[in-house]
């Protein structure tokens, strides 16, 4: 006798403890979830916003947002959507068609499957789903190419190009100054507030609250960036009631995306063709401190990497540096010792 004959048949999963299907309402759930566990407010607001283009995808698609609509076509249909129809400034008047280009970065594909990731992953984990659709989902291959930098003359001339009469200009010139000199990332820099900067000892901490690896840091400071930095706290305190340091000119917390605006200005202004970003003072400081003889371990307490593979990719670039390394180390000076030896012709 069939000793399964008459049993109930287990389809669904007891453990799930929520019935919920609404997109919306498990993403509230997760944000709130990664609220609870100290998330940096840049991490959150990343999450917001990759999720806004998600169900962007979804409602231009006419697809429910719900669990029982969403699986691992629909997100490599979004992938492939990313990549090959997903339009720069789609629909905005005031840019030129030469600007709405077609595609996404792999970098920036990647990023927005990271959020779904791990939105997704955190709700299986907490059983609030039964499956995940990023289960089985790769990132998008990224090409290693080489890493742009600003040369020295292209770096005075981009620091020399704010005029530093006016509030929001000066303030700009701070925050490169900062960047050049610490090496800390855009969202560490933007993240400060004035308890942060130790005039003392000539350094200034990045809490683990902002710090991408959510490791404290602290980093030496120039006389010149300490000056700087000083000088901007006290017009903050003049006229703002905030404890941050770099503040837009009604005194709200400056933000990545304004920032960028005004570096992109200023380097049209100092001629540089370039494509110049926050991050890229990052880069060229890393680079330029092994070019100096600067020590890679060091360099890797500097930019807060706990891999140190993340900042071997720094010395490919210092060119010079593998030249000098090179002439000076090369095994052709022990066997060509005698032949690069000036003859003697003349008396």
């Amino acid at each position: 006798m069939d000793k399964r004959q008459g049993k109930r048949v287990k389809s669904t999963r007891t453990k799930v403890r929520s019935s919920v299907n609404k997109l919306d309402d498990l993403f509230a759930k997760f944000i709130a979830i990664k609220k609870a566990e100290g998330r940096a407010d840049s991490t959150i607001r990343q999450y917001e916003d990759n999720y806004g283009f998600f169900i962007e995808y979804l409602d231009r698609h006419k697809i429910k947002r719900s669990m029982t609509e969403i699986d691992r076509e629909i997100i490599r249909e979004y992938v492939v959507y990313m990549r090959e129809k997903w339009t720069r400034f789609d629909g905005h008047k005031y840019k030129k068609e030469s600007e709405m280009t077609v595609g996404l970065l792999p970098s920036s594909i990647n990023t927005r499957l990271k959020t779904l990731r791990v939105m997704f992953n955190c709700l299986e984990e907490e059983q609030l789903i039964v499956h995940n659709p990023m289960e089985g989902v790769k990132n998008v291959r990224e090409p290693e190419e080489e890493i742009v930098i600003l040369n020295s003359e292209e770096l005075k001339r981009l620091i020399a190009t704010p005029n530093q009469r006016e509030y929001s200009a000066f303030r700009d010139y701070v925050l490169m100054h900062l960047l050049i000199d610490s090496m800390c990332r855009i969202s560490e820099a933007l993240g400060l507030r004035r308890a942060d900067v130790d005039f003392t000892n000539k350094s200034v901490t990045i809490p683990a609250t902002i710090a991408k690896s959510r490791k404290a840091r602290t980093l030496p400071l120039q006389p010149i960036t300490l000056r700087l930095l000083k000088e901007l706290i006290n017009e903050n305190i003049a006229d703002f009631d905030s404890n941050y340091i770099f503040l837009a000119n009604y005194g709200e917390q400056l933000t990545r995306d304004h920032f960028r605006k005004r570096l992109n200005k200023y380097a049209e202004q100092a001629g540089i063709e370039k494509n110049v970003h926050p991050h890229l003072f990052r880069h060229t400081s890393a680079t330029m401190f092994l070019e100096a003889g600067g020590d890679i371990r060091h360099l890797q307490l500097l930019l807060g990497h706990n891999d140190l593979r993340m900042v071997m990719r720094y010395t490919h670039l210092s060119r010079q540096s593998l030249h000098d390394q090179h002439g000076k180390y090369s095994a052709m000076n022990t066997i060509s010792g005698k032949l690069n030896k000036p003859r003697k012709r003349k008396r």
